[in-house]
């Protein structure tokens, strides 16, 4: 298959793998598409499928740099990417949070694009509430604290109940 060739069938991949998932999409410019996953932890996630020359490239923002506790943060997530498929969670130079992967393009089926994504569903929500309470205990406390003393809504924050009780 010539690179065009391989190219086309890579975008014709992910386009169908989405279209049947069901997800929103927008594709911004060619061999470009943005599309958002719902989940339950966290409630939207954004994943970038870039086809290059060579390869597809997926891109994730997981969450922005902690506030605390970063050798344990990083070294936690680290843990996860030990086991996780076709991806690894990564941090850019100012801490912020992804995840990335790299398939080769003539491995891009509809298939593997929805397993891909299904991976970055799964690796958020399994990861996300855990990373936070590493990272941003102290935040999620006061929050807790200003909405409560307010009488406003807790609901979004009930995940992280048990940090309310337990002193800073």
């Amino acid at each position: 298959m010539t690179s065009n060739a391989t190219h086309e069938a890579a975008t014709e991949a992910i386009t169908e793998a989405v279209a049947e998932a069901g997800l929103d999409v927008e594709i911004p410019r060619e061999g470009s598409f943005l599309v958002t996953i719902p989940g339950n932890a966290k409630l939207k996630t954004l994943v970038w499928l870039e086809v290059g020359p060579h390869s597809l490239t997926l891109t994730s923002f997981f969450c922005r740099q902690p506030d605390e506790n970063h050798g344990d943060f990083y070294r936690w997530l680290m843990q996860r990417s030990a086991d996780m498929f076709g991806m690894a969670f990564t941090a850019d130079e100012v801490g912020d949070v992804y995840l990335r992967g790299r398939l080769p393009l003539a491995g891009v089926t509809p298939e593997e694009v929805d397993r891909l994504l299904g991976c970055v569903l799964t690796y958020t929500d399994e990861n996300f509430n855990a990373a936070l309470e590493r990272g941003f205990a102290s935040a999620i406390r006061k929050e807790w604290a200003w909405r409560t003393e307010r009488g406003h809504d807790t609901r979004n924050l009930r995940a992280f109940a048990h940090l309310a009780e337990q002193p800073e």
